[in-house]
């Protein structure tokens, strides 16, 4: 009787997994199989008919060496699954075609692709990409930027460095898309989207989310010592020379605009703790809060009130001053 029953509870467990095995296939086909609609959803449906079948069969007579052609076609589909490596070369869109990198003399950093877009709508722009000195000896502050699109557990992560002379300079780790292709979380497991650094001025790159794109941006001022900031800083400049050197693909879970940053600054302070909301990025803000990263002496609801410039970003619009106006 117990014999049985441990067969039956294995049985279970090893079909879940065969469902679950099938069901990652049939998306990494959806997705990566270099054919079109039609071909995808033929590859798909008989890849399913045959883990659906596998699996009847096996209930039905009880013996595992049914399973034993799924087991290899899943093999084959791992191999082919391998040799799908990201690209540094394709038709990128726009705002995504370049990759920050700079070089440090001393204190001097010199970035050579620094975004400045003229946005008009998230399709017109005017193409500005700059060259610009930083002086890390005037590095004053470190701002992050949550920027929610989808929802109140998901927001996009950006990182805003600011100077003594009023400037600010902006990091977003983003997914690299080609021209055309649009953002999918569930994409984004399998392998669809490389990983790309923009440097970007604040009129840019938090502007044309606020302004033009309807999102909801919090910025919260981080406290961290002279020394950290700067080390954060050439963190993100060593993390686009590596992207440079070989290119990574963005997964939605595990290296995503949130999570690199949390690896970045682990590199400074290994002691930072690991939390579900470096996943669920929209709580970012409170899991900062908790481990007290974040400047100011208020409770969280106060700080998360003052915080919210989304009204702020859009009445300063295009002005000059727009990064002192959102910090008012």
């Amino acid at each position: 009787m117990k014999k049985s029953l441990l067969r039956s509870v294995l049985m279970i467990l090893a079909s879940l997994l065969l469902l679950l095995l099938t069901g990652w296939g049939a998306l990494a086909l959806w997705f990566q199989l270099p054919a079109g609609a039609a071909a995808r959803w033929a590859a798909l449906a008989v890849w399913v008919a045959a883990g659906m079948a596998t699996l009847i069969c096996w209930w039905r007579g009880g013996r595992a060496r049914v399973l034993l052609p799924w087991l290899l076609a899943f093999a084959l589909l791992l191999a082919w699954w391998s040799t799908i490596a990201p690209a540094q070369q394709r038709n990128w869109a726009a705002d995504v075609d370049r990759m920050a990198g700079g070089r440090v003399d001393g204190g001097i950093v010199t970035l050579a692709q620094v975004r400045n877009f003229d946005w008009r709508s998230d399709a017109d722009f005017t193409q500005r990409w700059e060259q610009r000195r930083y002086d890390l000896d005037r590095l004053r502050s470190v701002d992050v930027a949550l920027s929610y699109w989808m929802g109140p557990a998901i927001a996009h992560t950006l990182v805003s460095f600011g100077f003594d002379d009023g400037r600010y300079l902006t990091f977003s780790i983003e997914i690299r898309k080609e021209r055309g292709e649009s953002f999918s979380a569930l994409a984004g497991f399998f392998k669809r989207y490389e990983t790309v650094l923009v440097a970007a001025d604040e009129r840019d790159i938090l502007w044309v989310r606020t302004n033009v794109r309807g999102e909801d941006m919090y910025l919260y001022r981080l406290k961290m010592a002279p020394a950290a900031m700067r080390s954060l800083f050439l963190a993100y400049l060593d993390e686009g020379a590596q992207l440079r050197r070989a290119p990574r693909f963005y997964n939605t879970l595990t290296a995503n605009c949130t999570t690199i940053v949390f690896e970045m600054a682990r590199r400074i302070d290994p002691g930072l703790p690991f939390d579900w909301r470096l996943l669920a990025s929209g709580y970012l803000d409170r899991y900062l809060f908790d481990i007290g990263a974040l400047a100011g002496s208020a409770e969280f609801a106060r700080l998360r009130e003052t915080a919210h410039i989304t009204a702020r970003a859009r009445a300063a619009d295009k002005s000059e001053d727009f990064s002192a106006s959102i910090r008012r």
